[in-house]
């Protein structure tokens, strides 16, 4: 398994599927913010993703918000959309989603962090003994050095897609 891969790639969170964590034996969902949830900065969801939200919440899925983003940030979108959250998590270094799976009571290895950053939400998750479920970016970023990030992750997702078709072809 290799630090860099999730455990599953989905385009959006909406196509995150009570099945998809099943299949994982993840019962707790450990989400990021920005380019996640919502756009950068935003304190807006769209409707699919309040929906997606509520449905896991009706399945029992646990949820909490690991942002990187500041408490000033966060703290109003986590009121907003009704969850608890970590500001200042400090990804890719695993504290905040220990600190997260602890507030949920659920043992780490029956927790997911969701996030659209192979460098931070994906390699901390590893770090940490949580299973990784990366999404692609809501928007393209602006800032220079995330979009030089972004130019690194384009390989990883396409050395992570390879090695699923040959895992799916038949031997």
């Amino acid at each position: 398994m290799s630090l860099f891969h999730p455990d599953l790639l989905k385009n959006s969170i909406t196509e995150i599927t009570y099945d998809d964590l099943q299949r994982l034996g993840v019962r707790g969902l450990l989400l990021d913010v920005d380019n996640t949830l919502t756009t950068h900065g935003s304190q807006v969801l769209t409707s699919a993703i309040s929906e997606w939200l509520e449905n896991m919440k009706r399945m029992d899925i646990a949820l909490t918000i690991v942002s990187n983003a500041t408490s000033k940030r966060v703290e109003p979108f986590a009121r907003r959309v009704g969850l608890k959250f970590i500001s200042f998590a400090c990804k890719p270094l695993p504290i905040g989603f220990i600190r997260a799976a602890k507030r949920l009571g659920i043992p780490r290895r029956e927790c997911a962090a969701v996030g659209d950053q192979t460098f931070t939400d994906i390699i901390g998750a590893r770090l940490a003994g949580v299973r990784s479920i990366q999404l692609l970016p809501i928007l393209p970023e602006r800032q220079p050095l995330l979009r030089f990030k972004r130019r690194f992750e384009r390989y990883i997702i396409a050395g992570y897609r390879r090695k699923q078709e040959r895992n799916a072809k038949p031997r």
